[in-house]
């Protein structure tokens, strides 16, 4: 005999299974473990234990950065500078080494002048009214020119007498895991948090759902969107720290078209270009698939010349598949 209670539990069950089944994050995550269990099966090679430290350490550098994307997407916004940041952190990290800077002081320099290239697009955006895309398309220029300014447009692969130091932070790996990676679960972690326990958070949000009631609210809405630039670049910063560590050298092609992937990563993930919607552990997830498909297409023995087709299809499907969501709600 079937109980009110037995009816509730039914009830209860099946609407935290429609909950789940409904957040795009779901339907990322399934496909990203889909993605695995296949190429698992299909090759010898992809479940071996450097592969996966491979796929482990190369997503963790997107996911660092499509974090700090899906700020900027959330409020409204959109950086295309992020790779271009990259390489500027990374070569003046490696140019003050050189010179004989310790670590611990061109690190900071390294941050401080990617965050200045997202302070200048935060100012240009909140404070001069000027498009995100168009500004942030004339610092990526500008930062990796600085870049070949400060190399004399060189490979750079002596890092002075902290040489070792940055190979290990950003190449070498504890417990069999990867630095990267740590940096990457510290990161999600602590904004996921962030995004949804702090009034920053919320201010964020709330900014890029409707910046005019946010206005109304008493938002300090122009403040909070240079933050968000700035933090955008932060993570550029701090990735391209990590993979002048990983390569042992740099060049001033570093991060060259890595906004498009990083930009997918957060939208796969959940972040809608419209605003007000992402979350971290979304953006580590899309990164995680966009690698797990690059491996893939290595592994078969196709083309990389087609990861830009994967990565453009997926940035079609999933504002396809919110769009769907939106109108079903």
């Amino acid at each position: 005999m079937t109980t009110l209670e037995d009816v509730i539990s039914r009830s209860e069950h099946r609407n935290w299974l429609a909950r789940i089944s409904s957040k795009q994050l779901f339907w990322v995550f399934l496909a990203a473990v889909l993605a695995c269990l296949a190429l698992s099966l299909l090759t010898d090679s992809f479940a071996t234990e450097r592969n996966l430290f491979n796929v482990a350490r190369n997503f963790a550098f997107v996911g660092i950065i499509a974090i700090g994307m899906t700020a900027v997407i959330a409020s409204g916004g959109i950086d295309l500078s992020v790779g271009s940041s990259v390489v500027l952190s990374a070569m003046v990290i490696s140019v003050t080494m050189e010179g004989g800077t310790p670590f611990l002081i061109a690190a900071p320099l390294a941050l401080l002048a990617a965050v200045m290239v997202g302070a200048l697009n935060g100012l240009l955006v909140a404070y001069a009214g000027m498009p995100p895309f168009v500004v942030t398309l004339g610092t990526l220029s500008a930062a990796r020119s600085l870049a070949m300014v400060l190399s004399d447009n060189k490979m750079i692969w002596n890092f002075g007498p902290d040489h070792d130091l940055l190979i290990w932070v950003g190449g070498g790996s504890t417990l069999g895991v990867p630095h990267p990676l740590y940096v990457l679960a510290l990161l999600a972690f602590i904004m996921s948090l962030v995004f949804k326990w702090t009034r920053w958070g919320q201010h964020l949000f709330a900014i890029g759902s409707n910046e005019n009631a946010a206005l109304l609210t008493g938002i300090a809405v122009r403040r909070m969107k240079v933050s968000t630039y700035v933090f955008s670049a932060f993570t550029a910063g701090l990735a391209g720290i990590l993979m002048a560590g990983w390569l042992g050298s740099v060049t001033t092609n570093l991060g060259q078209a890595m906004e498009l992937t990083v930009i997918a990563a957060a939208v796969i993930g959940g972040a809608n270009l419209a605003g007000g919607e992402g979350n971290a552990l979304g953006a580590v997830i899309g990164a995680l698939l966009i690698e797990v498909i690059r491996n893939s297409l290595i592994l078969l023995g196709i083309s990389t010349f087609w990861q830009g087709m994967f990565i453009g299809t997926f940035i079609v499907v999933a504002v396809a598949f919110d769009r769907v969501r939106h109108f079903r709600s």
